[in-house]
């Protein structure tokens, strides 16, 4: 997957570097530097208070870094933060809207808000776009999780902005709410919006063009996802056969096994390295039942290698 060709010929809509932010004595967000070009879908993966949401906050302008430079929107982070916010869509992780308002009162009260001119008509496109015309007089309150996404969403791109930053978006919807709202994401970026997204879900980050993983403030790597996965050293087993949690069990920490996950029918056995892994694998090899094959590892084999070479900088 590639972003617009368009994109490559334009300044990036991020980029800053050796971000750093303190919350007393801890640093949340250390030395971390990003290049987001126009018109891509760039994915933010990490653990739970690892920084992301304090990094999204960095290069939207509601936070001031401690320390690094860097634009925005081809505006300085520090300068000219309050020029940012007007031109950046920011969707929180807490529904944050007024849920004894209407779906169309909550959206011409943000019209309002940002002081759009023509906002009568801006509310009927935002509702037509989003498919939300039809629940228009319904309270915010009474909505499920994906109409109240779909709600927010509308309010995010009501005036117009060259960046949206969506943080976990999708958390608690179900799959085809999650499936439709991606392809509204996807159609927004092919119209030249910019979106940087945080997410726990491996299959939206593998439907952005390019993803960074950040662990307790550092960032760890960044590229498309094959990059990330072809630069993470991790050599993956496939165990096919019966009496996979009795495998799993007796693979548990041997040497040469850094994790091993059950899927289904099948088991798989990743580390770093490959020799020591097919030789701890060699007598389940041997045992006809089983079979026994080289694979890829998964993004969520990384995302888990990955958290277990981070330190919690909290602890």
């Amino acid at each position: 997957m590639t972003a617009d060709n368009s994109a490559a010929d334009a300044s990036p809509a991020i980029d800053v570097r050796g971000l750093v932010k303190r919350f007393g004595s801890k640093i949340v967000v250390d030395d971390v530097s990003i290049r987001v070009e126009t018109g891509e879908i760039y994915g933010f993966l990490g653990p739970n208070g690892s920084g992301k949401t304090t990094t999204i906050r960095l290069l939207c302008g509601l936070l001031t870094p401690d320390a690094g430079e860097g634009t925005c929107l081809g505006l300085d982070i520090r300068r000219q933060s309050a020029a940012i916010k007007r031109q950046v869509g920011y969707m929180t992780q807490k529904f944050s809207f007024w849920e004894d308002l209407s779906i169309a009162e909550n959206l011409d009260f943000v019209a309002r808000m940002y002081a759009l001119p023509d906002r009568r008509r801006r509310v009927v496109e935002a509702l037509d776009r989003l498919g939300l015309s039809n629940r228009r007089t319904q309270l915010a309150g009474e909505l499920s999780g994906g109409w109240k996404q779909r709600l927010a969403l509308a309010a995010c791109i009501l005036h117009e902005p060259k960046l949206l930053l969506l943080d976990e978006p999708t958390a608690g919807v179900d799959p085809k709410a999650r499936r439709e709202f991606w392809d509204e994401i996807h159609r927004l970026a092919g119209e030249g919006l910019t979106v940087l997204v945080s997410t726990h879900y491996m299959d939206e980050a593998e439907r952005c063009h390019r993803i960074a993983y950040i662990a307790y403030g550092t960032l760890m790597t960044h590229g498309t996802v094959d990059q990330v996965i072809g630069g993470s050293g991790l050599h993956t087993r496939l165990v096919a056969g019966d009496g996979l949690h009795r495998i799993a069990a007796a693979l548990d920490g041997q040497p040469g096994v850094e994790m091993v996950a059950v899927f289904g029918s099948r088991l798989h056995v990743s580390g770093i390295d490959a020799t020591a892994l097919d030789r701890v694998l060699a007598p389940w090899a041997e045992q006809p039942e089983l079979r026994i094959t080289v694979t890829e590892p998964t993004l969520e084999d990384v995302f888990i290698h990955l958290m277990n070479r981070s330190t919690d900088n909290f602890r």
